[in-house]
């Protein structure tokens, strides 16, 4: 199956991301990442799905989008057109033998340490998911702790808004 990323802008409601999500629970899409939060304008929210599908299930799951009353605008997000961006935290234990090793990934990643203790070392890291995803395989040669990594946050290049899709 191919992955797809959909930008929705709703209308920043109690209940809306709920009434978004079971909309991708009853036509059975997996949610790989989710993400939301307020626009520029605080009366529109922005949720950023990244899914599983064939084309013609996410046409029908953009239809369906559509016909949700405080859906705005839906916009499909390719891979030419966009930015797109994750953020990890990475803990993995402080080991002596293995210390300048985890450093050096780090570093090659554009990885930042952001606490350091003699238990553990935290990465931070930004980028796009296929960079996060190989340097958590890296990591995976030391003893990871814990990992917790945001969702995708994705805007188109150029000019192009999700809210010009709707001339708001």
């Amino acid at each position: 199956m191919k992955k797809f990323t959909v930008a929705i802008l709703v209308n920043n409601q109690f209940g809306v991301l709920n009434r978004v999500t079971s909309m991708f629970r009853r036509r059975q899409f997996n949610i790989a990442s989710l993400t939301v939060s307020e626009t520029e304008s605080e009366a529109f929210s922005r949720i950023t799905v990244q899914s599983e599908g064939d084309e013609i299930k996410k046409e029908q799951l953009i239809n369906q989008l559509y016909k949700l009353p405080d859906v705005v605008s839906v916009a499909e997000l390719g891979d030419l057109e966009t930015v797109s961006r994750e953020l990890l935290l990475i803990k993995v234990k402080n080991d002596p033998d293995v210390r300048g090793d985890i450093r050096s990934a780090s570093d090659a990643y554009e990885g930042k340490m952001v606490d350091y203790t003699k238990e553990s070392i935290m990465i931070q890291m930004v980028g796009d998911s296929r960079k996060i995803d190989n340097f958590i395989d890296l990591m995976r040669d030391f003893e990871i702790m814990e990992i917790c990594r945001t969702g995708i946050v994705t805007l188109q290049r150029g000019g192009t808004t999700i809210r010009r899709v709707t001339n708001l």
